[in-house]
Order: C-alpha cells, then structure tokens, then sequence
C-alpha cells in the first residue's frame, strides 16, 4: 500500500494521508474518530471490531487534504488482523484514557507496533483521551509530557465527550505530515511552498501551525504546535 502524497486530482485532491489510530481497547478512540468527522459522540458505543475508516477533507496551505484515518481495535485478538494496516500510513494517533493508568503503561509497547510495521518516519500524535474526567486522573498530565518528549511524539489532552482539543488534535497531526510530505514536493508553477506559516481552515476554525517540528517538541505546553486564532 503505497504512502498517499501528492499529484492526486480525483474530486480535486492534492494530498491524500493515510492516520491509523491505535491504543488499548476503551480508550475512546472511536469516540475521538467520530467527534472529529462527524461532530458526534454515543454514550453506548461498542467495541471496534476489526478495523474501519471515516475520511475527512481540510484545506491546508490553499491545499486540499483528505485523510483517511483508519480505527483499528485495541483488543490483542485482532492484532494480527490490523497489523496489515499499518503499512502506507503516514500518521498514527496514538491514545490513551488519562483515567486508566495501564492503557498509559501500554504505549510503549503500541510504539513497539508501530515502528515494527509502519514507515520509519511516521508521524505520532500521543492522545490522552477523556480530560473531562480529569478528577480521577490516573495519569499526570506532566508525565505523559515527559514520555512525549523522550519519545519524540506530539502530545495533547483530549476529552471525545465535550469535544476538547479533538479538532487541534488531529489538524495538528494532518499538519505536521503535511508539512514533512509537503516538502519533498515543488509546486505547480516550480516554486518551493513558503513555510513561514501554514495556515489550516475547518469549519470556521483557523489554526496557525509552526513547521518547525523540534521547536514543539522543547515546549512545555499540552499542545505546542498549533494555536488557535
């Protein structure tokens, strides 16, 4: 499965990426998929059986981006069903429950997986889902900080429920491809895309994200490379 990038022109597409979501099962990551698609959440949702995907479609950089982000179940009995799936992303959010210490204890080996099976440059946003609960907190905000920056991850707090930092969350990993893939790219009139800035536009909101992808990770913010305008 090839790494979407570039040169697509099917219903005037300019980029298409391909997110994998992982993390242990009940986590909430069909719950951060369907806030972020289709502004929804199920209080009585089930478990991902196998795998499936929504697709999403931003404008970034007067670019036209469509995401195929792809739900893979936490369960390990379907680990040898999703590994396949791995293969031609070029993003993976990676969740956790911020109220459930051992899915946090679990991402090592999640980034085990990932980097057994996914492109050696893949981008990783670490999701600590479920901040609304944040008063049985399990795991400390600064210490899934300190594992983001150890491991070179993206990081942010997330609640699916009232819908908080899931939009920055994944424009800002749809941003930081973008911005990777971008540049191995001309553009169409043979001039190189200006970086200073990168402008992303959905649905009313406007974020001003920072290509400059180590400056993140040195800052101590939740969420460091994107801002809000």
């Amino acid at each position: 499965m090839a790494q979407w990038q570039g040169g697509f022109d099917h219903e005037g597409i300019d980029y298409m990426f391909k997110v994998v979501m992982i993390g242990d099962s009940g986590v909430g990551k069909s719950q951060l998929l369907n806030r972020f698609v289709r502004n929804d959440f199920h209080m009585n949702s089930k478990a991902t059986i196998g795998v499936e995907f929504l697709t999403k479609t931003v404008l970034m950089d007067h670019k036209l981006v469509k995401a195929q982000i792809w739900d893979t179940a936490g369960q390990e009995r379907y680990q040898a069903i999703t590994t396949a799936y791995y293969r031609g992303a070029t993003g993976a959010l990676l969740a956790y429950d911020i109220t459930n210490r051992h899915s946090f204890n679990h991402i090592e080996k999640w980034l085990d997986e990932l980097h057994r099976h996914a492109d050696k440059n893949i981008v990783v946003m670490l999701v600590g889902n479920k901040s609304d609960l944040s008063s049985i907190r399990q795991v400390p905000t600064e210490e899934a900080e300190d594992l983001a920056k150890q491991k070179g991850l993206f990081f942010v707090e997330t609640s699916a429920l009232d819908s908080n930092n899931v939009e920055p969350a994944f424009l800002g990993l749809l941003s930081h491809i973008y911005t990777r893939v971008s540049k191995k790219h001309i553009t169409a009139d043979g001039h190189e895309p200006n970086w200073d800035k990168v402008n992303i536009e959905f649905e009313g909101t406007k974020l001003l994200v920072s290509p400059q992808e180590p400056e993140c990770q040195k800052s101590k913010s939740k969420f460091n490379c994107c801002s809000i305008l």
